[in-house]
């Protein structure tokens, strides 16, 4: 098992990988539809953005992408698992290389909008719950998370 940079070329595998694990959380084929976009990820966005993938017997298994807010603060954009996977420790695994990679990066925050089903998970790594966001779609409210001092 690794995790290492993602490359543009996996944009396909990771856009699939973002729609079946949002869709295990029990979402409707149509609002799947209404976040098809959203959840692409394009191979812009792999050039653009900090994007690290899991590895496990040459099967990539799931992954997590962040960018800067500003010098001291990272987003972190996605972290997603294969439905096969979720709840046997892998979103662990790549939160823990997150924060080690950015704790060697100095950076001291770290915010999010998590999916409602996710915030409990967000919360075991001492994030906490700042607010709620109304989504693109309407009466759909993110939690806002933020993990602060980091080192």
């Amino acid at each position: 098992m690794i995790i290492k940079p993602a490359h543009p070329s996996d944009s396909e595998l990771l856009t699939n990988i973002t729609k079946k694990s949002k869709a295990y959380w029990g979402y409707s084929g149509e609002q799947m539809d209404i976040w098809s976009e959203a959840l692409t990820i394009t191979e812009a966005y792999i050039e653009t953005n900090s994007v690290y993938k899991l590895v496990l017997d040459n099967l990539i298994i799931g992954y997590y992408s962040f960018f800067y807010e500003n010098e001291n603060t990272i987003r972190l954009d996605n972290l997603f698992i294969l439905p096969d996977y979720i709840g046997k420790g892998y979103g662990q695994l790549l939160m823990e290389d997150l924060l080690l990679r950015i704790t060697a990066m100095k950076i001291k925050k770290i915010v999010l909008h998590a999916d409602p089903n996710a915030e409990r998970f967000y919360l075991k790594f001492g994030f906490t719950t700042t607010g709620r966001i109304e989504n693109f779609n309407k009466d759909r409210y993110l939690p806002v998370m933020e993990l602060n001092s980091i080192s």
